[in-house]
């Protein structure tokens, strides 16, 4: 399960390296990559509704059980997924998933203009949604944070994936910036973040929960996180995008941590 505002495809590296122990499935949720945009936000993003369709998506696949990969947003809506079928997850990691409560988590940062709202969201609000095309994203977002620090695959795989032609030859994202921010927005109340927090003491697949040592994120919040849900926590070198910053040990994370049982 992916962030928001990226796609299922940005894990396409990760899971070419895991096919011979895995099936791995990537979904793209809604409004993002091949996946419509709702028509009645902001409750169509509620999590649990965001999970609702991950299950469609396995049972369409027959899969009964399954093992999961939830980073960022997809962590919260792993929690979530766990809630709507209890038992049918044996085991996830949780990659500084959106999954907190009010106590632990500080009010969002202002930003200047946004009158003291949802800073990630005002971020979003902001991103430039058409390009010439896929070349120029890529050198773009290449040469500055957060997405410079990914690597060359990963970043390439965003970029395929997470971008759409347009009839005019131009390329857009296809999570349009208006709904990646409803969806941070969303992360802040009791269908988003908090409703995945709540949850967490009582998973019924056997938890891991990861996170960067140079996130801009706290660590105090994913320690809260394997504090709640009595998982092992463990730190691993990089920032909130760790996973996808160096394939080959995302790929041991995975074996080590998902792979045995």
């Amino acid at each position: 399960m992916h962030p928001n505002g990226f796609c299922a495809g940005l894990f396409d590296p990760l899971a070419r390296r895991l096919r011979d122990r895995f099936r791995p499935i990537g979904v793209d949720l809604r409004a993002h990559g091949g996946t419509d945009v709702p028509a009645h936000p902001p409750g169509d993003y509620a999590f649990e509704r965001l999970a609702s369709d991950v299950l469609a998506v396995l049972d369409a696949l027959g899969v009964e059980r399954w093992s999961a990969l939830g980073e960022s947003l997809g962590g919260g809506v792993c929690s979530l997924l766990d809630a709507a079928r209890p038992g049918a997850m044996r085991k996830v990691l949780f990659c500084e998933a959106v999954a907190i409560d009010e106590v632990h988590r500080p009010p969002p940062r202002p930003t200047a203009g946004d009158g003291g709202g949802n800073y990630m969201a005002t971020i979003a609000r902001k991103r430039r949604a058409v390009w010439p095309n896929r070349a120029e994203v890529l050198a773009s977002y290449g040469s500055r944070p957060p997405l410079d620090a990914l690597a060359p695959e990963a970043l390439a795989a965003y970029v395929r994936w997470g971008f759409v032609e347009r009839p005019d030859g131009q390329v857009e994202l296809a999570c349009p910036p208006e709904a990646e921010a409803t969806i941070f927005e969303v992360s802040t109340d009791d269908q988003g973040a908090r409703g995945a927090w709540q949850h967490l003491a009582s998973l019924s697949a056997s938890p891991v929960v990861l996170a960067g040592t140079r996130s801009d994120l706290p660590v105090e919040w994913f320690a809260a996180q394997a504090e709640r849900a009595h998982a092992p926590f463990v730190t691993v070198e990089g920032g909130h995008f760790f996973l996808q910053e160096d394939t080959a040990r995302a790929e041991r994370l995975v074996r080590e941590h998902l792979g045995s049982g």
